[in-house]
């Protein structure tokens, strides 16, 4: 039975009762199989939407929190990356982030954080790093905001959410990684960019995960030749699907033929030297390779590593030396989320972003999905 709201708002703070109950999968901690619990009717601020999750996808972000990789405060319900349609709004409705008022039945994403928008970090342009940040499927579960993640038949998105309309009939696969994968990786691509141009540029991408195949297909789409490392045959062939030009081994011998120096020599022609350089593997090691491997005034962009690791040891005279540039991005801002929706409708039949999603499974079943591995992503449908 498809939930529906049988009481939508009609003043400040009334309540929404959806009916069957919405259900949260809801995660105790460590070494615990999740919980599912019923969720009856929620209280809408002003500002407020309910949406009814048409599928959630698994981030790496999402199994490092149940491995104990990741500080988390629990209990909470985990996913940040879903698409859903609107089932009730508070008072005074909500809008997306071009200014229209949304609708009931609209399909739409929303963004992994809910910024201020007040905050000196707001006003400077850095709402993912507010100072009063909420973040979906990070925060504990607490009264009045029980259904705060994607591993859920509806989620509670709070006014100030940024929330991005998608159109019907592209895949739900396609869109739902736009939340946190797809956005993160534009706010990547437009750090890099602000110091050296994509078009034309060799880039070497670090990590063939879902993070690193949509680098590949936004910086190739942009004119850039890229090269992508990764250890796994598997994901180098993906790579080169999504618009790679070359895919190397970092642990291969530079002379052969998937040894990065080949392949870059290859790719690269005399300019062999990458201009820019990310880093979304997650290894510290990665990280120093790809600083060895750039060409003098070159970029490294930092995304993977946001787990506790091994310091990064940069000897100052490489930057100083090599007119070298290194920065760290986390997460994004709404226009990068509405500029991954955009590449995603658009290069929806061009790349092959649906099948990334190895496999859906029932949301009951989300401790099975947080354990499967050998897919870039998996889902999670309610």
């Amino acid at each position: 039975m498809t939930p529906r709201v049988v009481e939508p708002p009609a003043q400040l703070g009334m309540g929404v009762s959806v009916y069957p109950s919405a259900t949260a999968m809801v995660w105790p901690g460590e070494r615990h199989a999740h919980e599912a619990v019923a969720v009856p009717g929620v209280r809408l601020a002003p500002g407020d939407a309910l949406m009814e999750v048409e599928l959630a996808t698994v981030c790496d972000s999402d199994i490092e929190m149940v491995q104990g990789h990741r500080p988390a405060p629990t209990p909470l319900v985990l996913g940040h990356e879903q698409i859903g349609r609107v089932v009730a709004l508070g008072r005074g409705g909500a809008k997306t982030t071009d200014g229209h008022r949304l609708a009931l039945g609209q399909r739409v994403v929303w963004s992994a954080a809910v910024p201020c928008g007040r905050c000196a970090r707001c006003r400077r342009g850095l709402s993912q790093k507010c100072l009063s940040l909420q973040k979906y499927g990070h925060e504990r579960m607490r009264r009045g905001w029980e259904l705060s993640g994607g591993f859920a038949t509806h989620t509670h998105v709070l006014a100030g959410t940024p929330i991005v309309p998608v159109p019907e009939g592209v895949p739900a696969e396609i869109l739902a990684p736009a939340s946190c994968s797809t956005a993160t990786v534009v706010a990547a691509l437009e750090a890099a960019e602000a110091i050296v141009p994509l078009e034309g540029a060799l880039v070497l991408v670090a990590g063939a995960g879902m993070s690193g195949l949509t680098a590949a297909a936004l910086a190739s789409d942009a004119g850039a030749r890229v090269v992508v490392a990764d250890e796994a045959p598997e994901r180098r062939e993906a790579a080169l699907a999504f618009g790679a030009a070359g895919a190397a081994d970092p642990g291969a011998s530079p002379e052969t033929k998937t040894g990065l120096a080949h392949v870059l020599a290859k790719v690269g022609g005399k300019a062999s030297a990458p201009t820019i350089a990310l880093e979304l593997s997650g290894s510290a090691g990665g990280a120093r390779s790809l600083i060895g491997a750039l060409d003098a005034g070159g970029v490294l962009v930092v995304v993977g590593s946001l787990s506790p690791g091994p310091e990064l040891a940069v000897a100052p005279e490489q930057l100083v030396n090599r007119l070298l540039t290194i920065r760290g991005v986390h997460n994004y801002t709404p226009r990068h989320l509405e500029r991954a929706v955009r590449f995603l409708v658009e290069n929806a039949d061009r790349f092959p972003f649906a099948e990334q999603v190895g496999t859906v499974f029932p949301l009951a079943e989300v401790d099975a999905a947080l354990a499967a591995t050998g897919y870039p992503r998996v889902g999670v449908r309610p």
